[in-house]
């Protein structure tokens, strides 16, 4: 902790000039108070931009999304370039990260993108470097 204050003392001292204890100790209050405004850790979130980091899961994702209508795994296959397990498996995935709904009619299950993965799509979609 002694090493931390220093280097905040040293960064107070060069953006002030000077720099004191209640200096420092304002500045450590300060930046715990932040850790208020950070919610407690969120396996949800952490799950779905794991499921989101994976080329198969993400290309699935993007694709229910871009067909705007519910599609099963035989029309996610030609698109796709992998197993049908695999693209069962990712699926799968997909369901329990939050980030796809899925019903079962019949013999065929049907899956579209959730609420939450259409708003982090749009968040990539939004804030992808080049595209400003």
């Amino acid at each position: 902790m002694a090493q931390k204050a220093e280097r905040i003392e040293r960064l107070i001292a060069d953006e002030l000039g000077a720099c004191c204890e209640a200096d420092v100790a304002d500045r450590l209050d300060s930046l715990r108070a932040y850790r208020s405004e950070i919610p407690a850790r969120s396996d949800a979130d952490l799950t779905a931009l794991k499921a989101l980091g994976n080329d198969t899961r993400h290309t699935i994702v993007r694709l229910l999304n871009a067909a705007d209508r519910e599609l099963c795994v035989c029309e996610i296959n030609p698109v796709v370039d992998v197993s049908d397990s695999a693209i069962s498996h990712a699926l799968s995935d997909l369901y329990d990260a939050g980030l796809v709904a899925r019903r079962k009619e019949g013999t065929w299950r049907y899956y579209e993108p959730t609420d939450r993965a259409e708003a982090l799509l749009a968040a990539l979609d939004e804030t992808r470097e080049g595209d400003r």
